[in-house]
């Protein structure tokens, strides 16, 4: 008889996921590890196989649905266990004196649920490290063979900006290491596969003849026939093909604004790469240059090619030398030019009396060195608690737009990247929960993220997760500039060098302090009146230290 099976959801280390693939289709056949599905996590994508050979009777799921351990994905009709087709033999028609007793054959429906733990293979990838290019895999950290538990480092890699290891996917055994140390590795490089143990909960549908009351059969010819196996309906499901790839991937093409079905996989199981998407963006790129009008791009944001500038042989003039940009430089620099071109910048200019400020500042940093405390409060710690209490104020400016421009995402929680320059250029660590930090605290968290900036010392961590960015260069000089808001932000503020300045108080002109302030925006979020208030609110409580209490 046919036993029916329902596939559950295995536990793949998140509470949900998103299918991303259907692999089959009703009554498709499959051996056991074929994939039926194929899901993804914040971590990795993975497959997931069938539990026994047999074909798909139902599927319950589709591309795009968000599931979690124990959904039921499809049902399944073991191989083997199809019942014979009718078959009826005849005899002689036998005619009976007396009247004949049969067994009515009536069947009953039980509903068990079997587990099952199967040892999946899974590949293991290099995360969005925040790299284009490669990076140096400075240290393995495990050996084949090794029991490793969810986000324990495998590998350790460097980059001109930061150290940061490689974290297990989930618990599991180390089976295959496929890079060594020195190698140069990218975001998407496969390099181990793990062994992973995953519980499969499934229902089997087990049918019982059971034999009713005896009934009295009329005289007739008697035909012995086969008993049928109850038919199942089945729905048909076309399954849609979602492009595979991973988050890091899927992230690098919401940048580019590229709709990953244009793009053409060249991954194992046709899973698109970053080297795909940005093959497709340098295809479409040459294409439109030599269009001679191009229709606007989707996403873009403009219809229109920057002309190219023409090619100039320098050296016709008089000696030249070629440096070549840093990395930093390379990384960042069509970062800049990318949310220069598409977000609209306005910038409104504003300046702070921090005369009281200022000698508060000295004060304390005076009491501290007098009771041998080694904190030092720089006039950045007061700019960054007047930025995160005007967030918290104006909670516009701590969002970000959705990816269709259609909403903005507001964040409840206050984290302030700061500008640090070093001697490798510029790098941009965040201070965590700002808000909710004293001043003391702030400058412990400055001074280490400061040290580890300067020392090449910072993690991909420590320059993520950032609502809003303060560039100061103010201890460098200048009166004023215009920063360039760090997507996907949408402030940033500039801080210039302190001046004295005669200002007039009613009565007199009275020598004051003042520090000039820069505020970027984007006007697609926040307009004039609410920029100005912004910048009023943080302009406010330099000026006022209480208002910050308030």
């Amino acid at each position: 008889m046919a036993q029916i099976e329902e596939i559950l959801l295995p536990d793949v280390g998140g509470e949900e996921v998103e299918i991303i693939e259907i692999c089959v289709s009703t009554g498709e056949n499959l051996e056991e590890e074929d994939a039926i599905i194929t899901v993804e996590t914040d971590k990795a994508s993975m497959d997931i196989p069938a539990i026994f050979a047999g074909s798909i009777v139902e599927l319950k799921v589709k591309v795009g649905d968000k599931v979690s351990q124990g959904a039921v994905i499809c049902t399944m009709q073991k191989a083997g266990s199809e019942a014979a087709a009718p078959v009826v033999e005849t005899a002689a028609p036998v005619v009976e004196v007396a009247p004949v007793v049969e067994a009515v054959v009536e069947t009953v429906v039980e509903t068990k649920t079997v587990q099952e733990t199967q040892t999946v293979l899974v590949d293991v990838f290099v995360p969005d490290i925040g790299e284009d290019g490669e990076v140096d895999l400075i240290e393995v950290l495990v050996s084949i063979g090794d029991d490793v538990n969810a986000e324990d480092g495998l590998f350790t890699l460097e980059t001109d900006k930061a150290t940061m290891d490689v974290p297990a996917p989930f618990d599991g055994v180390i089976k295959e290491l496929l890079v060594a140390e020195g190698a140069k590795v990218k975001t998407g490089t496969l390099v181990a596969r793990m062994e992973q143990n995953i519980v499969i909960s499934s229902s089997v549908a087990v049918v019982t003849p059971v034999k009713a009351a005896p009934v009295a059969a009329t005289p007739a010819p008697v035909a012995k026939a086969v008993e049928t196996p109850v038919s199942v309906a089945t729905a048909v499901v076309v399954s849609g093909r979602k492009p595979h790839a991973s988050p890091s991937v899927r992230r690098l093409a919401r940048e580019f604004g590229v709709e990953l079905e244009l793009v053409s996989p060249t991954g194992v199981k046709n899973r698109i790469m970053q080297a795909d998407i940005k093959a497709y963006v340098k295809q479409t790129l040459a294409n439109a240059s030599r269009a001679v009008a191009v229709a606007p791009a989707t996403g873009s944001g403009f219809g229109f090619n920057l002309p190219t500038l023409k090619s100039v042989d320098f050296s016709k003039f008089g000696e030249i030398e070629i440096k070549e940009l840093t990395k930093i430089q390379k990384i960042s620099g069509p970062s800049l030019h990318r949310n220069w071109v598409g977000m609209p910048h306005v910038t409104q200019f504003d300046e702070a009396d921090i005369t009281e400020l200022e000698k508060f500042r000295k004060d304390q940093n005076a009491l501290a060195a007098k009771k041998k405390l080694d904190i030092k409060i720089s006039p950045l710690i007061f700019i960054l608690k007047a930025v995160a209490k005007a967030l918290e104020l104006h909670p516009t400016f701590n969002s970000s737009l959705s990816e269709d421009g259609g909403s903005i995402i507001l964040k409840k929680y206050v984290n302030i990247a700061v500008a640090v320059d070093t001697p490798k250029g510029l790098m941009v660590p965040v201070i965590k929960d700002v808000n909710k930090k004293g001043i003391h605290e702030l400058a412990a968290d400055l001074a280490v993220i400061s040290k580890k900036a300067r020392d090449g010392k910072l993690k991909m961590t420590d320059m993520q997760g950032a609502c809003f960015t303060i560039s100061s260069l103010g201890g460098i000089g200048g009166t004023a500039f215009t920063p360039i808001i760090n997507a996907p932000e949408v402030a940033i503020l500039g801080v210039s060098k302190s001046e004295i300045k005669p200002k007039w108080n009613g009565t007199e002109f009275v020598p004051k302090l003042m520090l000039p302030l820069a505020l970027s925006y984007d006007h697609r979020v926040i307009d004039g009146a609410e920029g100005a208030r912004f910048s009023t609110t943080v302009s406010s409580m330099l000026s006022d230290l209480r208002l910050l209490v308030l």
